[in-house]
């Protein structure tokens, strides 16, 4: 037996209506989904981590969840983990055809698209806007919204057009009264803001990321320098310890 029939056999197993697991029958395709995302960004962090032991373990359980998914459909009839393998074989060789087709050239981004919205084009879609998944990161998802409008013309022309918005933006949430007015003209800030970045050509999540990572590192050493009485420290101390961690880095 194959490793991943193994895998097919133990889930079937563990959604066996009598015989199963109580936890796995209990869930559905709502309740996994979480799960689903969880263990994407698990393999990110691993990747990150350049830890390939922890990669091919949360790779492990990435695939359980498509497994699960699959073992799901399956018994409501719809498909099977097969059908998941043939759709996304049928998709890579469709996307490439210079490779598997016989067309010449490469296969640049621009090119990528263009195929994917021959695909979308073919399931119906009817606006630029459709198919960018709603479950995505909100920086995420705002990158590819912008990529979007950019690429049917809806887009500035230069970085002084956002960034003279960034500006305008700022204001508005400065002026908003509302708790609902702050949220939304803070939104259309951080919107503004990605379009700027992805005009240096630097990936916005990828971006707040590393400063998040960076933010973390810094007061985990302000931290350490503090002894255990961070907490007591003024804000000038605090920056102080701020300055120091900077300048060691």
């Amino acid at each position: 037996m194959s490793q991943i029939s193994r895998l097919l056999s133990i889930m079937a197993r563990l959604r066996d209506p009598e015989n199963g697991c109580e936890w796995d029958r209990a869930q559905n395709f709502k309740t996994i989904a979480p799960y689903t995302i969880e263990e994407a960004y698990e393999v990110a962090d691993a990747i990150a981590n350049d830890d390939m032991s922890e990669l091919k373990e949360e790779l492990g359980d990435l695939l359980l969840q498509v497994v699960f998914h699959s073992q799901m459909a399956n018994e409501d009839g719809h498909f099977q983990f097969e059908d998941v393998a043939k759709a996304i074989s049928d998709k890579m060789e469709a996307r490439h055809p210079h490779i598997f087709g016989g067309e010449s050239g490469q296969m640049g981004e621009r090119r990528w698209e263009e195929l994917k919205q021959r695909e979308r084009s073919d399931k119906g879609a009817r606006s630029s806007m459709d198919g960018v998944a709603t479950a995505l990161p909100a920086l995420l998802r705002s990158e590819k919204l912008q990529k979007r409008a950019a690429r049917v013309g809806f887009d500035w022309h230069d970085v002084k057009g956002p960034t003279e918005k960034f500006q305008e933006e700022l204001e508005e949430l400065k002026a908003a009264e509302t708790a609902d007015e702050r949220l939304m003209e803070a939104g259309d800030l951080l919107f503004v803001a990605v379009n700027i970045v992805r005009r240096f050509g630097v990936a916005p999540e990828d971006a707040l990321r590393a400063s998040n990572g960076k933010f973390e590192a810094r007061v985990r050493a302000m931290e350490d320098l503090a002894e255990g009485k961070f907490n007591e420290l003024s804000l000038d101390e605090k920056e102080e310890l701020w300055q120091k961690v900077k300048r060691a880095e």
